[in-house]
């Protein structure tokens, strides 16, 4: 059973997804707080770079392929987190987690991404 003040948390985090409209501020604050990411840094600019070019229209992905791309960087750069970013180490960890989780689920879509990236540099 899930214990109250998780649950009040994660309706809090669903609140904030549910209503939120990226911006292009909120993703050049997703592209300095990749630092923190360590391994992730590269991965998760990709995925921030990735947004850009589909919100400009210079990339095509389909919907829940953004979906996914949207609420990582929106966890990632959002106050309310799991675990608060103020806590040293512990909390990125689960930023970490998030954008790993993402990494795994878009491996096909950042491969097609790359894949255009090299055929036709100019256009992103």
């Amino acid at each position: 059973m899930i214990k109250p003040r998780y649950f009040v948390k994660a309706l809090a985090l669903y609140k904030v997804f549910k209503t939120y409209q990226l911006s292009r501020k909120d993703l050049d604050k997703a592209d300095n707080l990749s630092a923190h990411l360590k391994a992730h840094t590269e991965d998760f600019k990709l995925m921030v770079r990735m947004a850009k070019d589909t919100l400009t229209g210079k990339y095509k992905m389909n919907t829940w392929n953004m979906s996914i791309i949207v609420g990582t960087i929106v966890y990632v750069i959002s106050p309310l987190d799991a675990v608060p970013d103020i806590i040293p180490v512990l909390g990125w960890l689960d930023d970490v987690a998030i954008v790993s989780y993402a990494l795994s689920k878009l491996q096909k879509e950042i491969q097609r991404y790359q894949e255009q990236q090299q055929l036709h540099p100019s256009k992103l």
